[in-house]
């Protein structure tokens, strides 16, 4: 008894997981082709200019033997560097006191255009917003001025009164008038960020909490400030890293108040002095890696501690 055999292979067919295979080799390269140039951008603007950092940082100009390298000496030197210290410690003490009043402000802000209750709410929206679109130089150049005890505005109050307020420029209130300037610049930022988020709560929530008798405080603590913490989390991350990068307005009113404002008054503003003033550029470059690597660690911080308390 003989049984019939498979009819045979007609040519040009290929096997289903051949054809899948290419098709899949196919769809992987047109992925690479949309996105290579963005990487290519990427790599040249970012990732090269982090990686010749951290080269620079091997190195040292010595006096004998020229730009040598030193390994991790200049680590170990920023370690051990009290102008250092004493400028991380000024940031985060900036950090600590400003971004909470800052995020609370534009909190509140956010929540009072989305009540409903706000007239002329387009207005306030947008005037509040119009200090983040002046440029930091500016906004601390207008400051200064109207810090000035000589020539700006606290100084007319001073002659006009006949009264003596205290110097916003001193060294004891620097860093509060610092902290002003900041607040003022990023209250409409982060006040966006906000309203943007609560303007996605559906609004069934609010019915079934109107049907349940809620007040505007509960609705405030039940519904809109859970739906955000997600918003929160990131003005928070953006704040984080924005306080550590403190540089244009220290910068800008160094010339007003040189007494009060260091030239290591902020991480980046002594890098950038050691860089352009001091011609150490290695070690410059090793101060602004050890700053990066922190704000990284802190930032990361932040975003754990807010995915563990939305969870």
């Amino acid at each position: 008894m003989t049984t019939a055999s498979p009819p045979p292979a007609t040519l040009g067919t290929q096997p289903r997981p051949a054809k899948r295979a290419q098709r899949r080799t196919r769809t992987s390269w047109s992925g690479w082709l949309f996105i290579g140039p963005f990487m290519a951008v990427f790599a040249v603007v970012f990732l090269a200019p982090i990686a010749y950092s951290i080269w620079l940082s091997f190195f040292r100009n010595q006096l004998v033997g020229g730009n040598g390298f030193v390994g991790l000496a200049n680590y170990t030197q920023a370690l051990q560097d009290p102008q250092f210290w004493s400028s991380l410690l000024r940031v985060v003490l900036f950090l600590a006191v400003q971004v909470p009043v800052m995020l609370l402000i534009a909190l509140l802000v956010a929540l009072a255009l989305d009540s409903g209750r706000l007239y002329g709410k387009s207005f306030f929206r947008i005037s509040i917003f119009l200090p983040y679109a002046v440029p930091a130089v500016v906004a601390s150049l207008m400051w200064g001025f109207m810090y000035g005890t000589r020539f700006g505005l606290v100084g007319n109050i001073n002659s006009a009164l006949g009264i003596n307020l205290p110097n916003p420029l001193s060294p004891e209130l620097i860093l509060a008038s610092i902290g002003n300037i900041v607040t003022w610049e990023f209250i409409g930022y982060n006040m966006l960020i906000f309203y943007s988020a609560l303007s996605v709560i559906p609004k069934s929530l609010y019915e079934a909490a109107e049907i349940d008798g809620a007040s505007q405080f509960r609705l405030v603590t039940a519904i809109k400030l859970p739906a955000i913490r997600g918003a929160m989390v990131v003005a928070g991350i953006f704040s984080v890293i924005g306080s550590f990068q403190l540089f244009n307005e220290p910068a800008i009113l160094q010339s007003l108040a040189p007494n009060s404002i260091s030239t290591y008054f902020t991480p980046n503003l002594y890098a950038y002095s050691l860089s352009f003033s001091g011609q150490q550029y290695n070690y410059s470059a090793t101060v602004a890696i050890i700053m990066g690597v922190i704000t990284m660690v802190i930032a990361y911080a932040v975003q754990l501690r807010g995915m563990r308390k939305e969870s």
